[in-house]
């Protein structure tokens, strides 16, 4: 007997064996057929979806949840464009901190403005605490005097505005946060994520780099999982300065990795260790992103992350560790690095199913293309960035550059894995609004951004479902509706086929299954 028989549906499996389907049964959380293989089989609940469209669970592939919960519940200056009306939040968030407390401030972005604030700005109204604002991209802060005399003096900032390693030192101020701090943050953001119809994602850097929280980060999502809290399935990057030397035998080839060994694949169905984050430069929104040529109208390339050399070493090592890596690489001077690591690391050790990612690929020369065919990398981009900040990255590129972005058509016809991402919370993270603007590369204010780069709409669900589970090694598991998969599904008031593309972003999503249990009500399927 099954728990539960969907029917009278329109399911798309995203399985070429079986594509479209109307009843689907499920067992102890799995798919155990389809149509005629359940519709004669007895349930315990027979569900008439009364027409509904139904999809695997979107896989979100790189996320940032314990960031996207704290930013929720700080005191936020998003869309405020005069300073005055910034600093007066600022000031109404240290009358309500207790003495000697650090006053973090979110939704910061200097284009709203129109420049960056100071610190001299911040000391007006911070009244000896210690002011943290930190920007949208993950890529930069300002902070005011209370917080500069903290920093040696070799760190560099601009008038309070630090950027990249310079924001990491500031962050490492105020590290680290209380695993139950961390852990409500996540179950906030991934009911977030079960709202737009995601069940599963992979959180991109965790106990180092540029946005981890806390050296034992991960216990935060254990905790969780222990508590049976964890609202989605959740797979975790570490940093990849969380690596040290481990002495291990000569002969496992290790030159640096985590304790015990632990590296990619570690963990069950809920919760598990994923790729090694490694950044390589910074972001477009804060001009950090590295490029081969200047910023249209700007006198400067953007910057790496560190050394080249010791970049170069840190992919190696990991790879030789037997990581898959995620290198995060927005420019494409960036990306020349990651490709040049890579390829390095390949001929070192050899490795066919490393299924290496290069996180963002923001801007990618057309000579970068079969590169990272050969190399068998997915790219792992962010539609929505386009869709919200397309008007100004197009902009700061230029008309030459700007039909490199983000690219969609470009990775597809080179072979290359294109996976579907939103890098939740620096911009809206709705699967279905990025895989409209996947179809329509248009932004929100109708500009087109490298219209040669849309893909169809199969194209685009699958970057979001079959390319993700790939991505996160979950294929045998997810991506697909397929007998003997997870029961993890989407259902979805409208079919993205079936409308037209500019309606895509407002299906409705109707509910969230993970593991055959309605995320919202918690009905057992």
């Amino acid at each position: 007997m099954l728990c539960t028989r969907l029917t009278n549906a329109r399911i798309l499996t995203l399985d070429p064996d079986h594509p479209v389907a109307h009843d689907l049964g499920i067992w102890q959380g799995r798919i155990v057929g389809l149509d005629e293989a359940v519709t004669s089989l007895p349930a315990r609940e027979v569900v008439d979806l009364q027409g509904a469209t139904v999809l695997p669970g979107f896989i979100d592939s790189h996320v940032h949840l314990s960031w996207t919960g704290l930013r929720a519940s700080s005191p936020s200056i998003a869309g405020l464009d005069r300073v005055e009306d910034v600093l007066g939040v600022v000031a109404d968030a240290v009358r309500k901190s207790t003495p000697g407390a650090w006053v973090s401030i979110g939704g910061y972005d200097q284009r709203t403005l129109g420049r960056h604030l100071t610190a001299a700005e911040l000391d007006r109204v911070s009244q000896g605490h210690r002011v943290f604002v930190m920007h949208d991209s993950g890529h930069a802060c300002v902070v005011n005097s209370a917080v500069l005399d903290l920093l040696p003096p070799e760190v560099p900032h601009d008038n309070g505005v630090l950027v990249e390693s310079a924001m990491g030192a500031v962050r490492r101020l105020r590290l680290p946060y209380a695993q139950e701090e961390l852990a409500d943050a996540i179950e906030y953001a991934g009911r977030v994520c079960l709202a737009e119809g995601v069940t599963a994602c992979a959180e991109a850097g965790i106990g180092g780099g540029l946005l981890g929280h806390s050296p034992v980060e991960l216990g935060a999502y254990q905790l969780l999982r222990d508590q049976g809290r964890l609202p989605l399935r959740v797979q975790l990057m570490p940093g990849g300065d969380t690596l040290r030397p481990q002495g291990a035998h000569e002969r496992d080839g290790i030159p640096r990795g985590l304790d015990l060994g632990l590296r990619t694949g570690f963990g069950d169905d809920w919760l598990s260790v994923g790729a090694l984050k490694i950044y390589t430069d910074g972001g477009m929104m804060a001009r950090t992103a590295a490029l081969t040529a200047p910023y249209e109208g700007m006198d400067h390339t953007g910057q790496l992350q560190d050394d080249p050399e010791r970049l170069t070493s840190l992919i190696v090592d990991g790879h030789l560790a037997g990581w898959q890596l995620a290198v995060h690489a927005i420019g494409d001077r960036a990306a020349d690095l990651a490709l040049d690591a890579l390829e390095q690391a390949q001929e070192l050790r050899p490795r066919t199913d490393a299924r290496h990612r290069i996180e963002h690929a923001g801007l990618i020369r057309p000579d970068q293309l079969p590169r990272f065919a050969r190399l068998g990398l997915s790219a792992v981009v962010q539609p929505n960035f386009l869709r919200y900040f397309g008007d100004d990255y197009a902009a700061v590129m230029g008309p030459e550059r700007a039909p490199w972005m983000y690219r969609g058509r470009g990775f597809l016809d080179h072979g290359v894995t294109l996976v579907g991402s939103s890098d939740r919370p620096v911009t809206d993270g709705s699967p279905l609004r990025a895989i409209q603007f996947m179809v329509e590369r248009a932004s929100v204010s109708g500009q087109l951004v490298g219209p040669d780069e849309a893909i169809t709409v199969d194209e685009a669900l699958r970057a979001y479902t079959v390319a993700g589970a790939y991505a996160c090694r979950w294929e045998d598991s997810a991506g697909t509706l397929s007998p003997g998969k997870r029961a993890d599904l989407v259902v979805l008031g409208d079919d993205p086929h079936r409308v037209d593309p500019s309606r895509i972003g407002d299906i409705e999503v109707v509910a969230t299954f993970v593991d055959g249990r309605e995320a919202t009500e918690g009905r057992k399927l």
